[in-house]
């Protein structure tokens, strides 16, 4: 159509110029299961440092035989939403075993956790009101505050100073709501949640945390930064995913306190106007948080992983940002940089992807490994010799 060719012409131009600076995404496939290691589309069989596979339950086989037990007992998927007819009773032992997990009174599923944040404000808040937001929050945050109307602040990560200067400014609201990661994807730094709750008493405010990044992986046994901090139980509302630590696959959660979680029931968007996880995912979703009550293993290996790899790449010489989490951040600073030492580690057989802007700020190129508690210590050592080999080649290793 005429009207197109014009917009497709706009469309051209700006992707010749995404690719052109250095800022074009490729999808590389894999064709094998989610795993330390997995086999790409060339053949090739790689070491994977990229996945959220946090502790290795993405190829779980007790996790498979109760999606493939679901299946056969409760069919392939629900289509309707859950207040039609797309609940089940393994939806609402799912809400309940998340909810025992994290401490909290209820629990609501989403499909995503990207649903879970884009529709937690707006059901909750009005003009009213007061959200303030760490300036490093995950885009879904962002997009759910947008989606509501209530007055938003901002203040720099983790600082507690600016903080409390916008919750000073937010007096002026009736309910205030802080809103923080609780690990920060790019940086994989932990939110300072004991000094924010502090806060949030002192002035009156509600405390939300994302824990996508952190359940499964920070504190103890892995329950988030509530339990690093002994807060369980004591934050209004938590979010996070299955898609990262607790298997791998799709489907997000709120939890918190049940007032908060029923009047989500009844007006959150996402929950109202999408189907149903599949019977499978709420199984195996279920066996993976029954796999964390019985042992800690998983995250003793995950923290030892880390500790390991993050303490060889210092010695290394490579700029690490400062992490209490599974990702270890690499600086280069350079997009383009970013993008050729993934490209020459894959040759090496570590499968990596850089991160530049828009995904972080410009001029702050990474790459962002993730550890796993499916990594061995000799895939760890073959990351960091690729990694040293690759560096010293590129001139970022003097």
């Amino acid at each position: 159509m005429k009207s197109y060719k014009k917009f497709q012409e706009y469309l051209q131009k700006e992707l010749a110029d995404i690719q052109s600076s250095g800022l074009y995404k490729n999808e590389r496939i894999i064709v094998s299961p989610q795993d330390a290691k997995i086999k790409v589309s060339t053949g090739n069989e790689v070491l994977n440092f990229c996945a959220n596979n946090y502790l290795g339950l993405s190829d779980n086989p007790e996790l498979i035989a109760a999606a493939k037990e679901a299946m056969d007992s409760r069919g392939y998927g629900m289509s309707s939403v859950r207040f039609i007819c797309g609940t089940q009773d393994i939806h609402k032992q799912l809400e309940k075993t998340i909810a025992d997990f994290f401490g909290t009174e209820d629990t609501i599923l989403y499909a995503a956790c990207f649903d879970a944040n884009g529709g937690v404000f707006e059901p909750l808040l009005t003009e009213n009101d007061a959200i303030i937001s760490d300036s490093l929050n995950h885009a879904s945050i962002i997009d759910g505050v947008r989606l509501c109307k209530a007055v938003r602040y901002r203040y720099s990560n983790a600082d507690m100073e600016d903080l409390e200067k916008q919750l000073q400014l937010a007096q002026a609201q009736r309910f205030r709501l802080v809103v923080t990661d609780g690990v920060f994807s790019m940086d994989g730094n932990v939110a300072p949640l004991d000094k924010i709750v502090a806060l949030a008493e002192k002035y009156d405010a509600m405390v939300m945390v994302d824990e996508s990044h952190s359940a499964g992986v920070v504190g103890k046994t892995g329950r988030g930064t509530t339990e690093l901090y002994n807060l369980r139980g004591e934050v209004e509302i938590l979010t996070g995913t299955l898609g990262k630590a607790f298997g791998g696959a799709i489907g997000g959660f709120t939890t918190g306190k049940k007032e908060m979680i029923e009047m989500l029931r009844q007006r959150s968007r996402p929950y109202l106007f999408s189907n149903s996880i599949p019977p499978a995912v709420a199984a195996a979703g279920i066996k993976a948080f029954q796999l964390l009550d019985k042992t800690n293993e998983r995250q003793n290996k995950l923290h030892e992983n880390t500790a390991y790899f993050n303490e060889k790449m210092k010695a290394a010489g490579f700029d690490i940002k400062p992490t209490q989490s599974a990702i270890c951040a690499v600086m280069l600073y350079d997009a383009k940089l970013s993008q050729d030492m993934a490209a020459a580690l894959l040759e090496e057989g570590i499968y990596v992807t850089g991160f530049y802007y828009p995904v972080v700020p410009k001029g702050q190129a990474r790459i962002r490994v993730q550890l796993s508690a499916a990594h061995e210590k000799e895939h760890l050592d073959k990351c960091i010799a690729a990694f040293t080999k690759i560096g010293e080649k590129l001139g970022i290793l003097s």
